[in-house]
């Protein structure tokens, strides 16, 4: 325990548990939003597509994270434009979008041929490499979005459980809908730093899920959910770095440890 403790004197630890809090805590909450929309798949849609963002941004010379947040953004607009006009089903769209970015990536490497290893770390993210200016940059981005869902939330909540009533009481749902999907992809971008590509989904699915076997409101899943992703992201990092493992992959064998606990705990809690 003192070996992990003392990690805290490095400023790279310091600034990987800062940036993975803040973006843990807005894909504990999202995250909850999306699992009970079923829509918990589009992170790992747009993950495939921020892919493309991140091979174009390679390709052009430029931060790839900045490349990736347009190309995210597009792709989520997509995934609700083919959902709402060409009468295709939510998990098909995230499918059609989700090839069409990860064929993209493939097809920019393969033309590149120069940056193939640069590209690859995105895939299982790399957050004790995150520089300062990345580190504010998530904080500031995190922030606003915590905040945009602060003030949306009870417009929110109404969508999630019944948009007709959302509708009735004369929310603008398509708004809100293009709003809300804009969000995610900003999320899902963010969160690439954390665990990378390949994991994205693992973030925004495990923590809230791992909440709603526990809570009792949906208040106290938001909480709930929040603790499990801050918890799992700051051990993550201090266990991979004390014993030389992936740190991604860390994250979220922890949330999966945790969402097994709270399971059998309610399985149990339901047999006695």
């Amino acid at each position: 325990m003192n070996s992990i403790l003392s990690l805290w004197q490095y400023s790279f630890i310091q600034r990987a548990v800062i940036t993975g809090s803040f973006v843990g805590m807005l894909c504990a909450v999202l995250g909850l939003f999306l699992v009970l929309r079923k829509f918990s798949l589009i992170g790992d849609g747009l993950a495939h597509t921020s892919f493309a963002g991140v091979a174009l941004g390679l390709f052009l010379g430029i931060f790839p994270l900045y490349a990736a947040l347009p190309v995210a953004v597009i792709g989520s607009l997509i995934i609700l434009l083919l959902s709402n006009k060409a009468r295709i089903y939510g998990d098909t769209a995230i499918g059609i979008v989700s090839a069409v970015g990860i064929s993209s990536a493939v097809m920019l490497a393969s033309l590149s041929k120069g940056f193939n290893v640069d590209l690859m770390s995105y895939l299982f993210g790399n957050i004790l490499a995150v520089r300062s200016s990345e580190m504010w940059a998530s904080i500031v981005l995190a922030v606003l979005s915590l905040a945009g869902l602060t003030l949306l939330y009870h417009d929110l909540f109404a969508l999630t459980f019944d948009e007709t009533y959302a509708k009735s009481l004369g929310i603008k749902t398509a708004q809100l809908n293009t709003l809300f999907f804009i969000l995610t992809a900003i999320v899902v971008v963010l969160a690439i730093q954390v665990v990378g590509i390949m994991l994205v989904s693992a973030l925004l699915i495990l923590p809230a899920t791992t909440a709603l076997q526990l809570a009792r409101g949906f208040r106290q899943a938001i909480l709930i959910s929040i603790s499990v992703s801050v918890f799992s992201i700051i051990f993550g990092i201090m266990i991979s770095f004390a014993r030389d493992l992936p740190t991604g992959a860390t994250i979220v064998l922890l949330n999966f440890a945790l969402f097994s606990i709270a399971w059998l705990s309610r399985t149990l809690a339901r047999d006695r």
